[in-house]
């Protein structure tokens, strides 16, 4: 491999989110694999644009330039087939703070939202902090794999004015197959409800499965979808907050872009447009390299549980480098599961339950380190729930 992804970096005293045990309050010692970013170098053509911009010493108001978007938009291309028009862009902070706009733009208080829980948490408090109603069309899982209930879906739908999708899925790992996209969005466009799709996870997918762009399926299906997508997570730049947001539809683009302007979000910061058009251009190398590692991760927790801790199972990803794992046959409450994984095991992994009902009695944990540190991770676990 040309690229080291087995040098652990140490990152306290980083303002790292993810490594600041004190602010947290957890134990010294603890093991964070927990939020998710990566515990990986950012690609060697983002930090030299940085650096370069940064060289130069002067910071102002920022506004991208035919080169970004042609990267970008070749990035779509090349990656997943999806041809973008330029005016269907528009830039915001982050992929949460687009649903936010989205849900202010095109819904009223009280309105439906339906999302699809087990599902990364932010999902539900948009709902609830903007004052909408949550409609949660609950995930099957049949002990090996998700699945998608639609019947309850279209009743959801029919209730609703907006549908979030997370695509694809964090924390089950799903990468939905063209027919199951299809068919969420063509219920949607029955019902007249707009489709708010975070792909942010879509460039880590492992074979033998493929990202479909929502929007790219079908014309109606983009004329009702806000598409949300980010190099944060591809790239490991979350901290510079830059994400590209896409709407084909001008009317919904236009409302969308309004209340875009009533929050003061006009601009898109330098150091985002800087690094998003190096990844993008100059970044696929190194992804897929990171993508090979991620897979030998997945591989060794698979490995490690069914040798180890047979009680703990991992629901195999298809995408994403975070692994879900089913805790539930192990028969402990959850409180004494999270005292015991974080005072006995002292791992810091996420509750299943923060993701909603369906996600009690799992843990999602991020396979973005070092082997090493992963293997630490599981040896630690080893020691608590061992066989």
């Amino acid at each position: 491999m040309k690229y080291d992804f087995d040098n652990p970096i140490d990152r306290r005293g980083t303002y790292s989110v993810k490594h600041g045990f004190a602010a947290a309050g957890k134990p010294d010692d603890v093991l964070p694999l927990w939020v998710a970013d990566m515990d990986f170098l950012t690609p060697p053509c983002v930090t030299e644009a940085l650096a370069e911009t940064i060289k130069h010493g002067i910071y102002g108001y920022s506004v991208p330039d035919s080169g970004y978007y042609e990267a970008v938009q070749g990035w779509f291309l090349h990656r997943f087939g999806w041809r973008t028009e330029r005016e269907w862009f528009l830039i915001t902070p982050g992929v949460v703070t687009a649903i936010y706009m989205a849900i202010r733009a095109l819904t009223e208080p009280g309105d439906g939202i339906v999302i699809q829980q087990p599902v990364y948490h932010p999902f539900e408090h948009s709902v609830r902090n903007t004052g909408r109603k949550l409609l949660v069309n609950e995930l099957l899982y049949d002990g090996v794999r998700y699945s998608i209930d639609f019947d309850d879906f279209e009743q959801k739908i029919k209730q609703a004015g907006l549908f979030i999708l997370c695509s694809p899925h964090n924390p089950v790992g799903r990468v939905w197959t063209r027919d199951e996209l299809s068919r969420m969005a063509e219920i949607c466009l029955q019902n007249n409800v707009v489709i708010v799709s975070d792909e942010i996870h879509q460039d880590f997918v492992y074979a033998g499965h493929r990202h479909h762009v929502l929007a790219g399926l079908d014309p109606g299906f983009a004329d009702i979808t806000i598409t949300c997508t980010a190099p944060s997570k591809t790239f490991n730049i979350a901290g510079i907050h830059h994400s590209n947001i896409l709407i084909s539809n001008m009317e919904i683009r236009e409302k969308y872009a309004k209340e875009c302007a009533g929050c003061g979000l006009s601009m898109a910061g330098l150091m985002g447009i800087v690094a998003c058009r190096a990844a993008y251009e100059r970044g696929e190398e190194w992804l897929e390299e990171l993508i090979s590692y991620l897979d030998g991760n997945m591989a060794l927790i698979r490995e490690f549980l069914q040798s180890r801790i047979q009680k703990i199972k991992l629901v195999d990803p298809e995408g994403t480098y975070l692994a879900w794992l089913d805790f539930r046959e192990l028969g402990l409450p959850v409180k004494e599961l999270d005292g015991m994984i974080l005072q006995k095991a002292k791992l810091w992994v996420n509750n299943g339950a923060m993701f909603g009902m369906g996600g009690v009695g799992f843990y999602r944990v991020n396979t973005a380190c070092p082997r090493s540190v992963l293997q630490e991770g599981l040896n630690r676990l080893a020691s608590v729930f061992g066989d």
